[in-house]
């Protein structure tokens, strides 16, 4: 009798187990549901036919097809997608997902950041609303929807799995404040939307490691916000420059002593660019910049980070290491083109 009892107060706490792990799972469906309800009709399907060129004299053009995934962030037709996805482009078509297809304009594209702004001319159109990405925490639901190798309007769910993070665009030029994400991407879904449990864009799906499982990224809503407003308003995104080519150099440690330097490299300054629109004259090839504006510089990533639109035309204090002295001389800063 005793054994009956144990056996069956044993199923019974198994069944309220497997009845509570229904419920969990109900809810996290449900909250993936939601999301797919809500951002589904605003994510669209990108077209692309692409310049190539073909034959030993590099003459002949011959359009090659490629595609990818955007979504629409105004109800009068603005659409992101990554610069990759429709650089040197000859044509751009738009998929919704109603089956409607548009041919659309490339309002602008950054590649530093690998962003694109397209517009078409379409009416009903749902825009997805930004979210805050730096409200972010690591581990919240996180669920990519886009056009993954041909299928169409695909939905994987995973969670933010790191913040922060910094990517090498096509340009050479790192991109900072990028998401890693584990919700699964594949070629097509580059440009589609990273979206959080309320169907708001928190990221721009970019990039995979192809060797890895499970380590995708994406481009901060944050980010996203600030270089389509620029690309909408001004067709571009405004950098600034000090007009050199420089690479990473270790410093050595009676440098950083006697300097009192709080970096361990700098950048050395292997070239001066004469018509970069900055006047630079005061710096020197063989300079080593270890600051600008006070903020310490260890590679070629920092001076990036610092030089923004806000700096062109604008004199800057670049500290140097000339002769393994700290210097501070002054430079106009140009702008990028």
């Amino acid at each position: 009798m005793l054994s009956f009892l144990a056996s069956s107060s044993v199923e019974d706490n198994t069944l309220q187990q497997s009845s509570h792990d229904d419920e969990i799972l109900d809810a996290y469906s449900n909250t993936i549901i939601e999301v797919v309800e809500k951002a589904s009709n605003s994510v669209v399907q990108i077209r692309v036919l692409k310049k190539t060129a073909q034959g030993p004299s590099q003459r002949i053009r011959q359009p090659q097809e490629a595609g990818g995934s955007g979504f629409i962030i105004s109800s009068d037709g603005f659409v992101i997608t990554n610069n990759h996805v429709v650089s040197n482009s000859d044509k751009v078509e738009v998929g919704l997902m109603d089956g409607r297809l548009f041919e659309a304009t490339i309002i602008g594209t950054d590649p530093y950041t690998d962003i694109a702004v397209l517009k078409i001319y379409a009416d009903s159109l749902k825009p997805l609303r930004f979210s805050d990405s730096d409200k972010l925490k690591v581990g919240q639901i996180a669920v990519a929807i886009g056009n993954p190798l041909g299928f169409q309007y695909t939905v994987t769910a995973g969670v933010v799995s790191a913040l922060g993070r910094t990517l090498r665009s096509e340009t050479g030029r790192m991109i900072d404040d990028v998401i890693q994400t584990d919700a699964s991407l594949n070629p097509g879904n580059s440009g589609g939307p990273l979206v959080n449990s309320r169907g708001e864009i928190i990221g721009v799906n970019t990039a995979v490691i192809a060797a890895a499982q499970g380590i995708c990224f994406a481009v901060s809503a944050n980010l996203t916000k600030y270089v389509a407003g620029k690309l909408i308003l001004e067709g571009r995104v405004k950098r600034a420059q000090l007009g050199i080519a420089g690479q990473i150099v270790n410093l050595s440690e009676r440098m950083i002593g006697y300097n009192k330097l709080s970096t361990r490299t700098g950048v050395y300054i292997s070239e001066i660019i004469a018509d970069a629109n900055a006047n630079n004259d005061e710096l020197r090839r063989g300079d080593i910049i270890v600051g600008l504006n006070e903020r310490p510089v260890s590679s070629v990533d920092d001076l990036h980070k610092i030089l923004n639109d806000e700096l062109i035309n604008r004199r800057v204090i670049v500290s140097i290491l000339r002769g393994g002295t700290r210097k501070d001389v002054k430079v106009l800063a140009g702008e990028l083109k």
